[in-house]
């Protein structure tokens, strides 16, 4: 192709639809260790929205909501519940960047350029569409010194003590039934991303529920877009639960990293944060299956944390159950230990979890 794609410095922040950004940002800080480290609203001189932005390490969340029922804000979460809107990725040149994207095929969204500025500098941004409402965000940041950005002011309340989560590992998407090629196709069209050959194309499977995954990276590997759709099984699986309560395709789970995931389940735990439980046969045979590692497998079994290896190493994961009242979106706590899979061989053990969640809800 003759347009060369926008180079992606790295995901600058994902922003959240919610019902009440105020206290879902403490529900952030409180639970999970999140900074609140600037807001808008009516006191900065929006009319139409709240906001607030949190930071742990260098994870950075956007949480806004509406202030009146006719904003899109309000008709995505009437939609949607709580969900992400926006995946937003950090260039040098906005413009630029969009036009390469438009070139390639890309769909912006309406005014697609904005330019903010402030005492503090000038930030630019532009979106075009993904999956179901999500869009993907370009921002520069390079002109601007501000907290956030303008229409922010900092954030002066209680601060958070962090669990030591470090930087996002992945965003998962869940896409319609013969949708994935479409979407795994785009990402290499648009931005040049790759197809890893950690996860195959093959239907992963219990005896009830299935999925088909491709996981699609930049060439740096620091941004990394995994993409599920539904596959024929004996139940609704996961990804259809999550198309219907979610009311179509979008994003599944967030996963972040963490230098130890031992001390930072722990620390979640304490908070309230509760877990997929693992069935107890999975810890029987992990041995034989990931060889010698470090940590004590009775921790991980009381955790409910899994292992996976491959030739690089190995990882260590943990899912939450879902984070707002309707079962779709949900976050894992990854620790790599060399491994740059995406824990396939914790397939079976992790179909297990949510089946068990999905028969309590009565779902499956």
């Amino acid at each position: 192709m003759d347009v060369e794609p926008p180079f992606l410095e790295g995901i600058d922040h994902i922003e959240f639809y919610v019902g009440n950004a105020y206290q879902a940002a403490h529900y952030y800080r409180t639970v999970y260790g999140f900074n609140i480290v600037a807001c808008c609203g009516l006191t900065t001189g929006r009319g139409d929205q709240a906001g607030y932005v949190l930071e742990q390490g260098n994870i950075r969340f956007v949480l806004t909501s509406a202030l009146s029922p006719d904003s899109p804000i309000a008709r995505h979460c009437a939609l949607h519940g709580d969900s992400v809107k926006s995946i937003a990725f950090r260039v040098s040149d906005v413009e630029e960047a969009i036009e390469a994207v438009k070139a390639r095929g890309a769909t912006t969204v309406v005014a697609p350029l904005s330019t903010w500025k402030d005492e503090f500098g000038e930030l630019s941004f532009a979106s075009i569409k993904v999956f179901g409402d999500t869009v993907h965000t370009f921002v520069d940041r390079s002109k601007y010194n501000g907290t956030f950005a303008p229409h922010y002011a900092p954030y002066e309340g209680v601060g958070a003590t962090d669990v030591g989560l470090t930087l996002i590992d992945h965003v998962v998407g869940n896409v319609d039934l013969g949708a994935m090629d479409f979407w795994a196709r785009y990402y290499e069209r648009i931005f040049d991303f790759k197809q890893t050959t950690c996860v195959s194309d093959e239907v992963i499977s219990t005896e009830e529920t299935a999925l088909i995954c491709k996981v699609m990276r930049n060439e740096s590997g620091n941004i990394k877009f995994p993409i599920n759709e539904p596959a024929a099984g004996k139940r609704r699986g996961q990804v259809e639960e999550f198309l219907d309560f979610h009311n179509g395709p979008g994003v599944q789970h967030v996963a972040m990293l963490t230098d130890d995931i031992i001390t930072t389940v722990a620390q979640l735990k304490q908070r309230g944060v509760e877990f997929l439980e693992v069935p107890e046969t999975y810890y029987e045979m992990l041995a034989d299956r990931v060889g010698e590692i470090d940590e004590d497998v009775n921790i991980l079994r009381e955790h409910s944390i899994l292992v996976d290896r491959d030739e690089a190493g190995y990882l260590l994961q943990v899912y939450t159950k879902p984070i707002t009242d309707r079962p779709t979106i949900f976050l894992e706590v990854i620790q790599r230990k060399g491994s740059q899979g995406f824990g396939l061989g914790n397939c079976h053990a992790m179909f297990a979890s949510f089946e068990r969640e999905q028969r309590r809800r009565g779902t499956l």
